[in-house]
């Protein structure tokens, strides 16, 4: 699971809107590894990593 850290309109999935602090991706939605990686790196349209891989918490 991956956390939004800036907002963005998921292009690949109609526009589907993610604010900050949503969890990437939405219920129903598989993602590739590919598009994962897109979206993390600044490889994507913006330029920028828009999610981040959620810490594990250990307790």
């Amino acid at each position: 699971m991956y956390k939004v850290t800036v907002y963005f309109e998921d292009l690949q999935d109609k526009n589907y809107p993610y604010k900050v602090g949503d969890t990437y991706p939405r219920k129903g939605l598989k993602p590739t590894h590919e598009r994962i990686e897109e979206l993390a790196s600044g490889k994507n349209i913006r330029g920028i990593p828009l999610i981040k891989a959620e810490s594990k918490s250990k307790k």
